[in-house]
């Protein structure tokens, strides 16, 4: 498995594999052909879907400047390999230098086709364990914890960078709470994290303030990352919401220091990169199940690190966290990463609390494993119809009155 610096990028919104991924292929075509003057590309599948409301068309032109770039939407061609699929051609005065094919992952991540890994200098063989029997057997064996496997496969640096992706998460909180206004696109969808922030309920429960706070910080980041503004994959944009929203309330209500913040990070970075590599993170592969369900199993994992539950109790948070989102769409309306998305992060980080709340009492009785629930999860997104693949043609994208809508 890869570094968890591959997992936790801190970058721009608002999709990692719509965004993210297409700008990463877009510099290596750069860099490999320093002698073109001008390129072109060809988005296939959920990219040519999706990808207006996404924005990928303009962070292509915007990495290619000074260069031009011309960009062109290809649904109708099939996509077998990965429907995140782009051609970008190189060309010299008008003569094609070369052309390649790329796949965006999920997470931000390409491969190449035709060539091993994702060839940009990155070690895909950190970790050697690659599921949770394999990497629990292991803990266990030694009495270490998540994070102190973390440690030893990627040394103490790696705390040094998941401090940094707290501070990250932490800012996107912090300008998501400060920022009122609409958000860019054609739904004219209104910022509301600072509304739930500052409106108290006139008789407000324990309960319910957390709800209300969990879910201000899940809007606030969210729409950071709608906005385009600086998020942290977690595991993708559009699930960025989820692992920060609880562990800031935890930290304020609980005193959890940030040193014990990272070494949650590092407990939910785990299981996202067992989902990553044994499964996927892609909506366009496999449904929000694998965005939302991801990081509702990273965040669950996370705070039953912080309160230092046992490995099977982690194992059970995360099992639970992801198993009642088997099945769950991709749809978002008019291919903006605003609705559903932007509430789902909220339902989701409330779900990882009650996860934990599981965890604590019921995890010596479970009956599936986390790696069965990730198995089934993959295999749940590739029997998902198309529509319901990020690709705006299903759901809740489907019945919108998209056509009504002036596309900015």
């Amino acid at each position: 498995m890869q570094s968890l610096k591959e997992l936790y990028k801190i970058g721009r919104g608002p999709s990692s594999s719509h965004t993210m991924g297409p700008e990463r292929a877009a510099k290596l075509m750069k860099a490999r052909h320093p002698a073109a003057d001008a390129f072109a590309v060809t988005l296939y599948g959920s990219l040519s879907s999706t990808g207006r409301g996404h924005g990928t068309d303009r962070v292509l032109k915007e990495t290619f400047t000074p260069k031009p770039c011309k960009v062109t939407f290809d649904s109708a061609t099939p996509t077998p390999v990965h429907p995140n699929t782009l051609d970008i051609y190189a060309y010299e005065r008008g003569k094609q230098l070369a052309v390649s094919r790329f796949y965006s992952v999920g997470g931000g991540d390409i491969r190449i086709e035709g060539e091993p890994g994702e060839n940009t200098g990155i070690d895909d063989e950190v970790y050697p364990l690659k599921t949770f029997d394999e990497i629990s057997a292991y803990c266990r064996d030694r009495n270490i914890r998540l994070w102190q496997y973390v440690r030893q496969c990627e040394g103490d640096g790696i705390f040094e960078y998941l401090s940094s992706v707290w501070e990250s998460m932490k800012n996107s909180i912090h300008e998501g709470l400060t920022t009122s206004g609409v958000l860019p696109g054609c739904l004219g969808t209104q910022r509301r994290a600072l509304q739930l922030y500052n409106q108290r309920h006139i008789d407000e429960s324990a309960q319910t303030r957390e709800n209300r706070l969990v879910c201000a910080y899940a809007f606030a980041v969210s729409e950071q990352n709608a906005s385009g503004g600086v998020i942290v994959t977690a595991p993708t944009c559009g699930s960025c919401g989820v692992v920060p929203s609880v562990l800031k309330y935890m930290q304020e209500t609980r005193g959890f220091s940030d040193e014990e913040i990272a070494r949650a990070l590092a407990a939910g970075g785990l299981i996202g990169n067992i989902i990553k590599t044994n499964a996927s993170i892609s909506g366009a592969e496999c449904g929000c199940q694998a965005e939302i369900g991801s990081a509702c199993s990273m965040a669950a994992a996370a705070l039953a690190e912080l309160f230092e539950m046992g490995i099977g109790q982690i194992e059970y948070a995360a099992e639970v966290a992801m198993e009642h989102h088997l099945g769950l769409t991709c749809d978002p309306i008019a291919g903006l990463v605003q609705i559903p998305c932007i509430e789902r992060n909220a339902v989701a980080a409330m779900r990882a609390i009650n996860a934990l709340s599981l965890a604590n009492f019921l995890a010596d009785s479970r009956k599936i494993s986390f790696d069965l629930i990730v198995k089934t999860m993959y295999n749940t997104g590739k029997d998902l119809l198309n529509s319901y693949r990020e690709t705006s043609s299903g759901g809740l994208a489907k019945y919108y009155p998209v056509d009504k809508l002036h596309f900015e």
